[in-house]
């Protein structure tokens, strides 16, 4: 785990993770309908840095920043306290986002690969999820086909421990109201125009670092 002296240099419902099904692998969508689906979340005249249907808080848009050198291009890093995700780029930048975090103790701070990247994905409720909140869930356990509505958005990148699926996500949200905040069971949670931006940048084989609290810097911007 990087301390905060490695870290970057720069001024509602509760869904979390996904399972596959035999059920959700005939309903993938076609490359038709995921065009569709990506025009319909994506602002006309989308503008990274000042685009904002959704009224979230400017310092949310997308921003290019500057990143320590001994950060390793390719990684994510995500501030728990500023609820920002950064992506390490080549020449000593880094694309900054914001994120809403898990509610409560759900929230997972470790280091993680991701080892899986789905464009428009399914959806599957846990079973501890199911367990914990068996009211938001009732009628959920078959899954929900990818779409705008779907809880993992238009993209998902998923967070492994070696092998193990941990069932956390990075992933867009069709409740970018959210943004900031702690609203999920476990996710990470994006716009979806933004984690559309990033996602062909992020290469299967990185390394995501969910910082806790103690660890995360608040940027001054």
């Amino acid at each position: 785990m990087l301390t905060r002296r490695h870290f970057i240099q720069t001024t509602t419902a509760l869904f979390s993770g996904a399972i596959a099904t035999p059920l959700m692998a005939r309903t993938r969508p076609s490359a038709a309908e995921k065009a569709a689906w990506d025009a319909q979340v994506t602002p006309a005249g989308f503008d990274p840095a000042t685009s904002n249907p959704w009224g979230v808080h400017p310092r949310f848009l997308p921003q290019r920043v500057v990143a320590n050198d001994n950060l390793r291009v390719g990684d994510i890093h995500v501030d728990a306290v500023a609820r920002y995700i950064y992506h390490i780029e080549d020449g000593g930048t880094a694309m900054r986002y914001g994120v809403a975090i898990a509610r409560g103790n759900l929230y997972e701070p470790g280091t993680y690969t991701i080892k899986r990247k789905v464009q428009w994905p399914h959806w599957t409720p846990t079973q501890n999820m199911i367990k914990r909140d068996p009211e938001l869930y009732a009628g959920l356990e078959d899954g929900v086909p990818p779409g705008p509505e779907n809880p993992l958005g238009s993209r998902a990148l998923y967070l492994f421990e070696g092998n193990r699926d941990t069932y956390l996500r990075i992933h867009g949200t069709p409740q970018p109201q959210s943004i900031g905040g702690r609203a999920s069971s476990g996710c990470v949670r994006m716009i979806m125009a933004h984690i559309n931006q990033l996602y062909p940048n992020v290469q299967t084989g990185s390394t995501a670092y969910l910082y806790s609290a103690e660890e995360s810097v608040v940027a001054s911007s």
